[in-house]
């Protein structure tokens, strides 16, 4: 049997990474973030600081549409990740929810963070006094429930009238979760604490 010479082998490829537009066939892709009414003085406030990270970081061309009231987003020539694209709506859409830009800008940095939302009658129907209640004891007094709730679990949260929204890691979100459905259903403060320093507690030694 002959044995090839090792000169003769043609040598290894070497292809360069494709562009976000090669992978789509050279088609661009779109995504579009509607604003709600009460989000729009914010926005305009907060545009600069949305704009920079998603042009210069992630790639990504962005506009306001001000006639049909909604962020859009599309690829260009030189964007390195066609998930930039889903990052960029991710963190615009945590901006829409309540979030604060320095809290959704992390949406683009890590990959492992996602935003979860529920409400308030999901876990248990209440109406009048009682939902208000229900508000006032997710909040604390002065926000210091919710505080207490987000420093321990490391994360985000929003109460936007019955809606809650969480944004972290997905254990972090689930410890966010159980405290504040514990609170809506009734449980005094001082023993979702106590419950809460036992589960950060565990999960620290796991990690």
């Amino acid at each position: 049997m002959e044995v090839e010479n090792p000169s003769s082998v043609p040598a290894k490829p070497n292809f360069q990474p494709l562009k976000a537009h090669e992978i789509s066939s050279g088609q661009v892709q779109f995504r579009k973030i509607p604003v709600p009414p009460h989000r729009y003085s914010p926005l305009k406030k907060s545009w600069m600081e949305i704009y920079t990270p998603i042009y210069d970081q992630m790639k990504i061309d962005i506009r306001m549409n001000l006639k049909g009231r909604k962020v859009e987003l599309k690829t260009r020539p030189d964007t390195p990740d066609i998930s930039n694209l889903q990052k960029c709506a991710d963190f615009v859409h945590a901006f829409m929810l309540g979030f604060d830009v320095c809290d959704a800008v992390s949406l683009l940095r890590l990959d492992e963070l996602y935003v979860e939302s529920f409400e308030i009658k999901d876990v248990k129907t209440l109406r009048g006094e009682h939902l208000s209640r229900a508000i006032g004891r997710l909040s604390g007094k002065g926000g210091k429930t919710k505080f207490a709730i987000e420093n321990s679990t490391k994360t985000r949260i929003v109460i936007a009238n019955t809606k809650i929204h969480i944004l972290g890691s997905f254990a972090n979100i689930k410890v966010a979760r159980d405290s504040l459905c514990s609170l809506i259903l009734g449980s005094p403060a001082g023993k979702v604490y106590s419950k809460l320093r036992a589960v950060t507690a565990r999960l620290a030694e796991r990690f």
